[in-house]
């Protein structure tokens, strides 16, 4: 009877070892495709959200931005520096939240001008 068990135990944790081992192929094919989609631009940027540990979309939420605008960034970045200051009663983590989505958005508008950059330099013939 112990036998079986056993037995039944080590088919059960091949079959899900299997099936994780699955999962994380096909979440890495789906994470190349789309990076291959958005070109140099998107592995940077895909970069920067490793590096940061923030998403695009997180920090553009945590600052209330739906373009990346560099004045309306940093009109919402100060103003939530401000009233998130521990000495004004604010807490110093949502600060630091505020601070990193800044970096964050500030370090794809570097990624922006240098795909944009690059864009034109293709375009203008070499003289």
């Amino acid at each position: 009877m112990a036998r079986y068990l056993v037995q039944i135990l080590i088919v059960g944790a091949q079959v899900v070892g299997r099936a994780f081992a699955r999962a994380v192929r096909q979440e890495m094919a789906a994470s190349k495709a789309a990076a291959e989609a958005r070109g140099q631009a998107g592995r940077q940027s895909a970069a920067a959200t490793n590096i940061t540990g923030m998403s695009l979309q997180e920090a553009q939420q945590i600052l209330n931005v739906t373009k990346l605008n560099t004045k309306d960034i940093q009109k919402n970045y100060e103003h939530l520096f401000k009233v998130n200051d521990k000495s004004l009663g604010g807490s110093f983590y949502l600060q630091s939240k505020v601070v990193r989505a800044k970096e964050r958005l500030d370090e794809e508008l570097k990624i922006e001008e240098m795909d944009r950059a690059r864009k034109e330099q293709t375009k203008q013939p070499e003289t």
